[in-house]
């Protein structure tokens, strides 16, 4: 055997050593033996290699042909290592001071070798044990050692390696647990190292990305609670998982996060469907794309039960896509009175402070931490005055308006449109509308005298033609509100679109969910059946639905044992913002049928049709608004606090 070390390694004492010094080192050695489980006949075998390269080194005329030796093949090998040839019987004492001179990864590469055919050694040998030993230790320390290099992804496949030869072996079993946690701790890192690559290396970024796909739903999801799984004894705490989470999402590309995000909120994260609001943006700017900001609306919409205030939200988007007036009721509406402050004292007329507001927003909020966005230099002109931007506003005008017309002329004297003589307004007179463009740029030219350009960047200079655009585009006949409303979901916000009052008090109406006369709230319990059945379930969402209404009344409520904490908050919003507008609404809601979709140990996802009416009534009494009854299909997610199921979550379809 050709053991790729000299007699110097070997030993572990300097070129330069005097015999004294080789002789104390010597004994040092002998007298401390690695007491890893190494056998009597490996541990003799080594100390006879250790007392050979002794004896050789402190022989002056040995020591001076080897040397002499060691310099001619270095001279003419520059590249190769300088070894021993051992024998048979020595090759595992010889393999054991490799990995002792921290040559681990030779170690193991050659321990593993000298294990299969034809070198194989008998089964239950003392050479077999020894042999075995060794590859489970070099492999440990070869992974480390790329560890201290930052190559992650190599440290892993050796552990892989070593933990398959382990298997093959059926030995040591506590050895292969070891490297099986090492392997799993190193996790992180190995996604950080493969998505870290250039963005060419196709191959590794998948990689990447399946395991931090994996990582993310072992854990239950982003939220602190998580939604589908225990996560392991062994991973990581909240705080270091964001820490690390931070760190890995500037090297994800926008188009990677959004696809992860909407998987991981299938699943039942509503902190992921957050991040998929901003990666839509993101790449809807970025991109020119305007139809992505329409997917992050209709993704903010199903984020009502979360603690995001969609308001602000809606407001940026909205704005983004021409809706002006549909922003300034979604901007007014917002809960947040610092903000509110902040807008209405903004220099300029509300359009102004609006998209000040929408230019932090992207700036700030959404645009950094990609990998392949430029988060610098938001421009709003150059948004507005790209062609698909603008083709893609006006055919969604175009639409809107047809449906709209539609909708009044189906149903004709149920409800004042808010536009004069929209009614007359045929759908193929729409083709002699002015385009949304159009508009804008005839207002830009006025004040500008460039008709290429729509501005809405707020500066000095252009305050006054944000109030000329303001003019134009609020003259548009987009009617936002049909005549016949369908049922809305339990979980759309109440300061979204029930008033168009300007005063942020008005636009909150009270939603109260009235209970039904057979759920008594006495006889809502505690569920803590390890397996509940539908029946138990059933009650559990119907105790939901009841208690909710009861809260919002200003009555007690017994929320607490249906619900978590954060959906209680959001209940409370909502009651505080009922009794600022003045505004009652009666909801009737119950559930007409539920189906278990999926059961796991901490979480259980349900689907209920609810059946679903409201009416709205001001001060007086008088009615403004009324849903007639409906059917709605609502994803509820349930949670196992300790041994309680309560509500964590729930969505609404379509």
């Amino acid at each position: 055997m050709d053991l790729p070390i000299d007699h110097f390694r070997l030993l572990g004492v300097s070129p330069s050593a005097d015999p004294a010094s080789i002789l104390r080192r010597l004994q040092t050695r002998s007298d401390s033996p690695p007491d890893d489980g190494f056998t009597h006949e490996g541990l003799l075998q080594r100390q006879a290699l250790l007392r050979q390269a002794a004896d050789l080194l402190t022989d002056p005329g040995a020591r001076a042909d080897y040397e002499a030796a060691l310099l001619s093949l270095s001279s003419s090998h520059p590249n190769e290592t300088v070894g021993l040839d051992l024998a048979a019987s020595s090759e595992v004492a010889g393999l054991i001071l490799l990995w002792e001179a921290g040559a681990a990864y030779e170690a193991f590469q050659l321990a593993r070798q000298g294990l299969q055919p034809p070198q194989a050694p008998a089964l239950g040998s003392g050479r077999e044990a020894d042999l075995t030993l060794l590859a489970a230790l070099a492999c440990r320390d070869a992974s480390r050692d790329e560890q201290q290099q930052r190559r992650y992804e190599s440290a892993a496949q050796l552990l892989r390696e070593g933990i398959e030869l382990q298997q093959r072996m059926g030995k040591l079993p506590d050895q292969q647990a070891g490297l099986q946690q090492e392997l799993d701790d190193l996790l992180p890192y190995r996604v950080l190292d493969l998505l870290s690559r250039d963005l060419s290396d196709a191959e590794a970024r998948q990689q990447g990305i399946s395991l931090l796909d994996g990582l993310v739903r072992d854990r239950g999801g982003l939220d602190p609670e998580g939604l589908n799984a225990d996560p392991p004894a062994a991973a990581m705490g909240q705080a270091d998982f964001e820490s690390f989470f931070q760190q890995i999402r500037r090297f994800l590309t926008v188009q990677e996060q959004i696809d992860l995000f909407r998987g991981w909120f299938a699943e039942g994260s509503i902190e992921a469907g957050c991040l998929a609001v901003f990666a839509l943006a993101a790449a809807g700017y970025s991109r020119r794309k305007p139809e992505f900001l329409e997917q992050a609306r209709d993704q903010l919409q199903q984020l009502a039960a979360s603690d995001l205030d969609p308001m602000p939200l809606l407001g940026c988007l909205d704005l983004l896509l021409g809706n002006v007036s549909d922003a300034s009721l979604h901007f007014s509406a917002i809960r947040d009175q610092e903000l509110l402050r902040w807008l209405a004292e903004h220099p300029g007329d509300h359009l102004a402070a609006q998209c000040e507001y929408c230019r932090v927003w992207l700036e700030r909020d959404v645009l950094p931490g990609y990998r392949d966005v430029d988060a610098t230099g938001v421009d709003l002109d150059a948004w507005f005055a790209d062609r698909d931007v603008q083709a893609y506003v006006d055919r969604i005008d175009r639409q809107t308006a047809r449906q709209d017309v539609a909708a009044i002329e189906t149903n004709a004297g149920l409800e004042t449109w808010a536009l004069a003589d929209a009614s007359s307004l045929q759908a193929a007179e729409l083709d002699n509308v002015p385009s949304m463009a159009e508009e804008v740029q005839s207002a830009d030219a006025a004040s500008t005298g460039s008709p290429r350009r729509l501005r809405l960047l707020v500066a000095s200079a252009v305050v006054g033609l944000v109030a000329a655009l303001a003019a134009a585009v609020m003259l548009r006949p987009r009617a936002t509100a049909p005549v016949a409303r369908q049922p809305q979901p339990e979980l759309q916000d109440a300061t979204e679109s029930k008033s168009s009052s300007s005063d942020p008090a008005n636009l909150s109406p009270a939603a109260t969910l009235q209970p039904e006369a057979s759920t008594g709230r006495g006889q809502l319990e505690p569920l803590l059946s390890d397996a509940p059945d539908e029946a138990q379930l059933r009650l559990l969402v119907q105790g939901w639905l009841d208690n909710k209404a009861l809260a919002l009344q200003g009555q007690a409520s017994m929320l607490p044992v249906v619900a978590r904490q954060r959906l209680i908050d959001q209940v409370d919003q909502e009651r505080a913002a009922a009794v600022a507008a003045g505004n009652t609404t009666v909801v009737k809601a119950s559930v007409t049928s539920l189906e278990v979709v999926s059961r796991q140990p901490r979480r259980i996802e349900l689907k209920a049709e609810v059946a679903y009416s409201d009416s709205t009534t001001d001060r007086s009494g008088s009615v403004v608004d009324r849903t007639e009854p409906g059917s709605l299909t609502i994803t509820y997610i349930l949670g196992r606090d300790g041994d309680q199921w309560r509500l964590t979550a729930y969505i609404p379809q379509g």
